[in-house]
């Protein structure tokens, strides 16, 4: 019911929980309240939240912590300050436990504001200095908001700049902003330089192309310089949103500092969108000569290896890539660019120059997510053309002990297991630069008497789901059994996605550990079987493992019936409309409508008919099918038709778009994972 009356907030919605308010007094009372007043709260009924918080911490203790701090925050919404500050005075002390100790100083602070007492603002929030907290925005837009009204407005401009300046994505940041220009404050140009570099790193480009261009056009003080420099930066905002063309770029203005280069990536990239490679390598060699260490460098190089790898042209890249890790070798871009020069020189049968590059790898980078495949194709190296099969196990060993459940791992002991026992031999020396991911130490018993677990379960029970993980997180215990108790959580009412999503979230590093070493209910979250009978039934009667359906369906909508793309693909198998159309006239399924996609029934038996066609057109080959399901028939036969790969796994290394690669490996390697946890063959 509070479930219900959180999404729906229907009269009727709030007259069902009121009256099972009325019928359990106590904590489900309690419970029940709370589910009203953030329901309330959510419409911005901020009086009605009032009552409901008001009753909520009257009836039931456990949660009342909560009852007090939500209600404090409806009453100021609702401008009633005296019952805020009488909530949140002495918070801490009546709830030692609470979550919201670190942020009742913030929201009293707002309410002596509120009322116009700056001297009670700073006092509360003085309680909080020297914690991490005092370092948030809201907390800094509370203390400059006190130092303005006590007067002090140098004090208050040096904060507001502050937020403006280093926490550009809060809300704040555009509150501080409006703060300083009633002050005639600022920001300067320089710091809105700045917010406006931190707006584009994020992606934000139209956000930062806007901000560029107004600090241009409207001041006064910048110099011809600052200007040309800023034009730019704008124009690399427009190339990021595709709307900048070769004309435009030409026209910018040349100067000689590093928005030059930034002017030189443009150009280059415009070359790289129109193929024209000699401008392309023309314009690099240019950047090179003027700005061997600049960003843009860095930039130009990575997408021109990108742009090679895409076009089959080894060389070329590999050119592109070796320059970027020599020049850049702490880049973020390195690892891959040094992983893909190596896999390149492999396809090229530079097998020598590959080996060395694979050996680097593991010893530069043994934190990158590409030192597994290092590890397996150097192990291929030794085995052929090398013919050292003793190393080559070693390298297998290390890969399977380091990575266990890895897609390369599983690759790795194939590769033992048809090599048959080897003569043991010195490991050699890049294999001491393995290092294992860290994973964690999980239980699987919950601690039943921990009060934080307690309490998320209850929040759960009045539907203020935003709490559950917070609340659970705040445990001294929590990173040994946390995403177990949420997902658990989430399971209880049937939010499956969510429980899958809350495992993730908490057991990246579970597949460095043999299945065994951890508790079997997080492998059974991680991998679960809703709609089984209805899966099963499916891919039986197309003839496919169920394993594989399952690990697609995982890959492509986590088991969400009601995921739609944005390319408006639907339901578990992620059909487009045409596809079910099409899939439903073909088994005789009768009249379709794509809503029905959104039917897990319906959409696994258009999902499993759909791709028995996949892999028909594919030869039943998953490795094949699976590329051609995430990126379409025709660039997978292109791929083929290189005819040139010793195996499947050189083929699906060799897929250039990373998401398809990354999407075939995923869903192999989660097979694996199904079969072992359900005993499948």
């Amino acid at each position: 019911m509070a479930q219900q009356l959180a999404s729906s907030r229907s009269a009727a919605a709030f007259a069902g929980v009121e009256n099972y308010a009325a019928a359990h007094p106590g904590e489900g009372a309690a419970a029940a309240y709370l589910s009203m007043g953030h329901a309330y709260a959510a419409d911005r009924r901020y009086g009605e939240a009032v009552n409901a918080y008001r009753s909520a911490a009257a009836q039931g203790t456990a949660l009342r912590d909560y009852a007090e701090y939500l209600g404090a925050q409806a009453a100021l919404n609702n401008h009633d300050t005296s019952t805020a500050a009488n909530l949140l005075n002495n918070f801490a002390q009546k709830y030692p436990g609470s979550i919201f100790i670190p942020s009742a100083p913030v929201t009293l602070a707002n309410a002596y504001l509120v009322a116009n007492d700056a001297t009670g603002a700073l006092r509360s929030l003085a309680t909080l200095m020297g914690q991490s907290k005092a370092q948030s925005a809201d907390y800094l837009f509370a203390e400059a908001r006190a130092h303005q009204m006590a007067g002090d407005t140098n004090a208050a401009a040096a904060i507001y700049r502050q937020i403006y300046v280093r926490l550009p994505f809060s809300p704040e940041a555009a509150q501080s902003r409006t703060a300083l220009q009633a002050m005639n404050a600022g920001p300067t140009a320089g710091e809105r330089k700045l917010h406006a570099d931190a707006l584009f790193n994020a992606k934000r480009y139209a956000d930062a192309g806007s901000e560029y261009d107004s600090i241009q056009k409207n001041d006064s003080t910048l110099s011809q310089a600052d200007r040309d420099a800023l034009a730019i930066y704008a124009a690399v905002c427009d190339l990021r949103l595709k709307r900048l063309s070769r004309h435009d770029a030409e026209r910018l203005p040349d100067t000689g500092d590093d928005s030059a280069a930034l002017k030189l990536y443009m150009l280059a990239e415009i070359s790289r969108t129109e193929g024209d490679q000699a401008g392309h390598t023309a314009i690099l060699t240019q950047m090179e000569q003027r700005f061997p260490h600049s960003r843009w460098l860095e930039e130009a190089l990575y997408s021109g290896g990108n742009m090679y790898l895409l076009k089959r042209n080894s060389t070329q890249a590999i050119e592109h890539y070796s320059k970027l890790f020599e020049l850049f070798p702490n880049s973020t871009y390195a690892p891959s660019a040094h992983w893909r020069s190596a896999w390149l020189n492999y396809r090229l049968r530079n097998y020598a120059e590959a080996a060395r590059l694979m050996e680097e790898q593991v010893v530069k980078y043994p934190m990158s997510q590409e030192a597994p495949n290092a590890l397996y194709w150097r192990g291929r190296l030794y085995e052929d053309p090398e013919r050292n099969f003793s190393q080559a196990a070693n390298f297998y060993t290390a890969l399977s002990n380091t990575y266990r459940n890895y897609y390369y791992a599983n690759l790795a002991r194939q590769r033992l297991k048809l090599m048959g026992p080897q003569a043991a031999v010195e490991p050699a020396v890049a294999l001491s630069s393995v290092r294992t991911p860290p994973a964690p130490t999980l239980v699987a018993a919950l601690p039943e008497n921990d009060p934080h677990l307690i309490k998320a379960r209850l929040l759960a029970n009045a539907a203020l789901n935003e709490f559950i993980a917070p609340e659970i997180q705040a445990s001294g215990t929590a990173s040994q059994w946390g995403s177990l108790a949420e997902a658990e959580i989430w399971t209880s009412f049937g939010e499956n996605v969510r429980a899958l999503q809350a495992v993730k979230r908490g057991g990246s590093g579970l597949y460095t550990l043999p299945v065994s070493e951890v508790p079997t209910q997080y492998w059974q979250l991680l991998f679960p079987r809703p709609y089984w009978s209805d899966l099963t039934a499916s891919a039986q009667a197309q003839g496919l493992d169920p394993y594989l359906v399952a690990s697609l369906i995982r890959q492509e909508s986590e088991f969400n019936p009601g995921a739609i793309s944005r390319a408006n693909a639907m339901g578990l198998m992620q059909l487009l409309p045409a596809v079910g159309k099409q899939q439903a006239k073909r088994i005789g399924m009768g009249k379709f409508a794509p809503a029905q996609l959104l039917n897990p029934s319906i959409n696994l038996r258009l999902g499993t008919a759909n791709l028995r066609q996949v892999l028909d057109r594919f030869n039943g080959t998953p490795e094949y099918a699976l590329a051609a399901y995430n990126a379409g028939d025709v660039p997978i036969r292109n791929w083929m038709g290189e005819n040139n790969y010793k195996d499947l796994p050189e083929f699906v290394e060799s897929i250039p778009y990373t998401e398809t690669r990354e999407y075939v490996q995923s869903i192999l390697r989660n097979r694996e994972m199904y079969r072992q946890l359900y005993g499948g063959s």
